[in-house]
């Protein structure tokens, strides 16, 4: 077995921080959906700490970046409808990023106004970034059953990949967004320092994450949605706020919010046994309530942080 890592976002070592789960994984119970997005939760998990300086769980000996790879290549995907309502979602929460980006460069944006999403699934975010007037688009993603369930004119966008900073020119976007896939990377540290050098002067650094800290999360503990064996770490608002400054990113600011799916989807993520969860999304299905779209917020959190300016702390 390998030594403790590091905290990946303040690098205090494994002595600084404590126990917060024990391990719990069956691989009797591992699927093709084990590490697929917005799948009905499993609840496993890795060995997880809690660092007591930046506020960070991670997992202290995760599997290797090799092993990664291999499993969200061999993973399968489930969850289009999902993944369109998501987009919105984060669509909406970013107005006033893109409405900022418009105003610190009034026309000094070069012609191709040029956007990176980490972990784009099925690019259906990036569609919604080109209708925003981004005329280059690019999207990472690991998984080709994700790229395969695309259309075809959004998977010229995609490239199936590990994220990795030198397969892109330095300071060549505008906007880099990574929706719920911070948690899933073995160094966020490094992908964070990677984005503040892929991004122009002036250009901004999107993620959401899950927040451990969360009243729903903290209520659910090791029966919440957010443990599960996919997640690395998981971040509270110290943290990924902590994980931006330290990349040399500015005017880092991060808050909840709410995310819109329907009542079948939410249903999906109750902690219940797996019978008594089949059957009642069959009675919200019967009584014509499933596709109903609610917004709750369910712990998620938006963090924004900016390349400087030239001349400008």
């Amino acid at each position: 077995m390998s030594s403790p890592r590091h905290c990946p976002v303040c690098d205090a070592p494994p002595q600084q921080a404590r126990i917060f789960l024990d391990e719990h994984v069956d691989p009797a119970r591992l699927t093709g959906l084990s590490f697929a997005s917005r799948k009905t939760p499993e609840f496993m998990n890795h060995h997880l700490v809690q660092c007591q300086r930046c506020d960070l769980v991670y997992a202290d000996t995760p599997p290797g970046q090799d092993e990664l790879a291999r499993a969200y290549h061999a993973s399968e995907f489930d969850s289009a409808v999902e993944a369109d309502d998501a987009a919105r979602a984060y669509m909406q929460a970013i107005q006033p990023v893109l409405a900022q980006l418009s105003a610190q460069l009034p026309g000094q944006l070069p012609p191709d106004k040029a956007a990176l999403e980490i972990g784009a699934g099925t690019g259906v975010f990036l569609e919604h970034l080109v209708e925003a007037g981004f005329n280059r688009v690019c999207g990472v993603e690991p998984s080709p059953a994700a790229i395969a369930a695309a259309p075809v004119a959004r998977q010229a966008w995609l490239r199936e990949a590990i994220f990795r900073a030198e397969d892109f020119e330095p300071a060549s976007f505008d906007l880099v967004c990574c929706f719920m896939t911070m948690e899933h990377v073995r160094d966020p540290g490094e992908v964070a320092r990677a984005v503040q050098q892929l991004l122009r002067p002036g250009g901004a650094f999107v993620v959401v994450v899950h927040d451990w800290r969360a009243p729903v999360n903290r209520l659910l503990g090791k029966r919440s949605p957010i443990i599960d064996i996919e997640h690395m770490q998981l971040f509270s608002p110290a943290s990924i706020e902590r994980l931006f400054t330290e990349a040399g990113l500015v005017q880092v600011r991060s808050h909840s919010f709410a995310n819109r799916y329907a009542l079948r989807y939410w249903a999906r993520l109750l902690p219940l046994p797996g019978g008594l969860r089949t059957a009642f999304i069959r009675a919200l299905d019967a009584l014509g309530l499933g596709p109903l779209k609610l917004r709750f917020n369910v712990g998620n959190r938006l963090c924004v942080g900016w390349r400087p300016l030239p001349g400008k702390p």
